[in-house]
């Protein structure tokens, strides 16, 4: 069985972004393994992509999002992010971040992959998540950078 991996738009822009070209190299290397996951991201990410000013660029994110599962927003990932928010897992500001994560854990992936390591690839804020989640009967989620999967 294979995992089930849910992206955040962080991953997809470190493909292209050639400033950090470890993390560029790290993230090609991944894109070599996508038959090995079921890769799904949300109508977050492919929104968030679709802003990119350069039209190479942005064209280049919607190559990258062929064969991904896009999940639609719902009613009850909007009202998770909402509920990590009033706990203080997540602040006001970082909103989308929030609706990542409960894009991922309501549609049942097994990890969330990501770059942005200030706010979701970090050790108190993972344990935070798990615990409202397992508050509130819904599955943990293991949240790492790329490297790690």
């Amino acid at each position: 069985m294979k995992l089930r991996v849910y992206f955040d738009t962080s991953v997809f822009c470190a493909y292209y972004d050639e400033r950090v070209t470890d993390r560029q190299m790290e993230t090609e290397e991944l894109w070599k393994r996508l038959q090995d996951f079921d890769a799904a991201t949300s109508e977050l990410a492919r929104e968030e992509l679709e802003q990119t000013a350069d039209p190479d660029r942005r064209a280049g994110f919607q190559m990258l999002l062929k064969g991904f599962d896009i999940h639609p927003l719902t009613r009850e990932m909007k009202e998770l992010a909402a509920d990590y928010i009033s706990a203080g897992v997540f602040t006001p500001a970082i909103f989308n971040d929030a609706l990542h994560v409960a894009a991922a854990v309501m549609t049942r992936q097994d990890i969330l992959l990501s770059w942005n390591f200030k706010h979701l690839v970090n050790r108190r804020r993972r344990a935070e998540i798990n615990d409202l989640n397992a508050a509130m009967g819904l599955p943990a989620i293991e949240i790492m950078a790329p490297p790690e999967i």
